[in-house]
């Protein structure tokens, strides 16, 4: 199975996390999307899990 990529937004609700503290984190650590399409950005798990922990 392939891993799951989402945009910002969606790992948030998913993770519970306000979307602006996730966003905020992303562009605090520096992390770029593992994919993008258009002007969206998406992220793997393993990517969304990292910046997971910066916020915690």
């Amino acid at each position: 199975m392939a891993d799951e990529t989402l945009s910002a937004g969606k790992w948030a609700e998913k993770f519970g996390i306000p979307a602006k503290k996730f966003r905020d984190a992303i562009k605090a650590a520096g992390i770029e999307p593992d994919s993008k399409k258009g002007a969206c950005a998406y992220y793997s798990s393993k990517t969304a899990e990292k910046i997971r922990k910066k916020i915690k």
